[in-house]
């Protein structure tokens, strides 16, 4: 005989089908694909969607996340997250976009959170009165990219009780939370 454990998904019946269903690393094709579901989804009730995403493209999850904004405050629907295995960096970003009282993730989900990232090289060459115009335009896409991580920080921990602050200061690392650990600290509403 089978032991069985009731969980508290029984409590949140609608997360058991989700109407989009993302997998994969977050980029174009991952938004294509989220654009279709949504298109064919139910156009009414509340919208379920759900990922699981070792990461990718920041800006495509700012994108997803700014339509699911922009579809609950247009028709006031209600929309619900639910992290299914690893919700990854650009997961997170994604998550973002969702109140944490809309959030949830499946047990022995993982979440990943961390500063954006950036390669570059800057090579100078040319006229000297040039090449301080060079490295400012660099710091200005430095800047430009830190702020627009702060907003996505800020609306992460947003009604949660984890600090601006503390997340500035652990995203360096990588920072890793249990499925339980992001519950206890108000970044998701429930595990199931």
């Amino acid at each position: 005989m089978t032991n069985y454990s009731p969980t508290n998904a029984t409590n949140y019946p609608l997360l058991a089908m989700p109407h989009v269903q993302l997998h994969g690393p977050v980029d174009e094709g991952m938004y294509m694909r989220f654009k279709a579901q949504l298109a064919d989804a139910p156009a009414d009730g509340p919208l379920v969607v759900s990922i699981t995403t070792l990461g990718g493209d920041p800006e495509m999850a700012r994108a997803m996340a700014d339509d699911i904004r922009l579809l609950r405050e247009y028709t006031g629907r209600e929309t619900l997250f639910l992290g299914k295995v690893a919700v990854y960096s650009a997961g997170a970003t994604f998550m973002a976009g969702f109140p944490v009282e809309k959030r949830f993730l499946t047990r022995h989900s993982r979440l990943m959170i961390h500063e954006r990232l950036m390669t570059s090289t800057v090579h100078l060459s040319g006229p000297l009165n040039t090449l301080s115009h060079t490295l400012k335009a660099k710091l200005n896409e430095i800047e430009d990219s830190i702020r627009i991580q702060d907003e996505g920080f800020r609306d992460l921990v947003a009604g949660s009780s984890v600090s601006f602050e503390t997340l500035r200061q652990k995203a360096p690392s990588n920072w890793y939370l249990e499925a339980e650990e992001a519950r206890d600290l108000g970044l998701v509403l429930d595990v199931i």
